[in-house]
């Protein structure tokens, strides 16, 4: 399991920065409140930041839980999750069990789907690109399936393994696709709140899309960027400096 303490004026503040650095949601972590906040005397004296230990479950999740058009959740493939985990030692392992699994699970969900393994080195991960009909039901709504089907997949592959192993499950390049619509998104609205003066809040978006609003508009000289809320409903806020 993969635990991380962080520190923040409240204890929302310092989960949600957890929240932010795990890529996870509140459902799949565990929550451990360390210290209390406690307000300074006068500003000055006697202040606090809260502290919060924040752990990742070591459990399967429910792959589908939202998405009204698949029927099939990974609690019924629970089984079959725990059979494809296996000591691991080298990226190699890790490997072999992501594919398995994926392999094992698209049979049971009777769908054909072709593989493709590639190594991107600039963020040193595997990435398995699927491809076939009806891939929709493996995307989801904003990618929700896809997200949790990357998420079981990179916990049964990184179960017992020593070095870990960042896995990319994408669907017919969706998320090359929705990357590319996200950064015109955030240039879009960025000229919007610079020509209103008013602040954008963008629909409720996971860690990793949040993270890449703010990266595409961190050099720009007249706006800021920040999140707000608590997860599965946080979102990226843009908004003049």
């Amino acid at each position: 399991m993969i635990s991380i303490e962080k520190t923040g004026k409240t204890v929302n503040d310092a989960v949600a920065a957890a929240l932010d650095e795990l890529q996870a949601t509140k459902e799949q972590v565990e929550i451990e409140v360390l210290e209390e906040s406690k307000n300074s005397l006068f500003g000055i004296f006697g202040g606090r930041l809260a502290k919060v230990k924040v752990t990742k479950k070591d459990v399967i999740e429910t792959v589908i839980a939202n998405d009204k058009n698949a029927n099939y959740v990974a609690e019924t493939e629970e089984e079959t999750a725990l059979d494809m985990i296996k000591v691991v030692e080298n990226r190699e392992d890790a490997e072999l069990a992501a594919k398995e699994f994926l392999q094992k699970l698209f049979a049971a969900m009777k769908i054909n789907v072709v593989m493709e393994k590639f190594f991107n080195k600039e963020e040193n991960s595997t990435v398995f690109k699927l491809h076939g009909p009806g891939m929709g039901v493996l995307i989801g709504k904003h990618g929700q399936t896809l997200d949790s089907l990357q998420y079981l997949t990179n916990l049964v592959a990184n179960k017992h393994s020593q070095e870990r192993v960042r896995f990319i499950v994408d669907v017919e390049d969706y998320r090359e696709r929705r990357k590319e619509t996200l950064v015109r998104l955030a240039q879009r609205l960025a000229d919007k709140v610079k020509r209103t003066g008013e602040k954008v809040v963008l629909e409720p978006m996971n860690p990793y899309e949040r993270k890449l609003i703010h990266m595409t508009l961190q050099n720009d000289e007249k706006v800021t960027t920040y999140s707000e809320g608590e997860e599965p409903y946080r979102k990226a806020v843009i908004d003049l400096k």
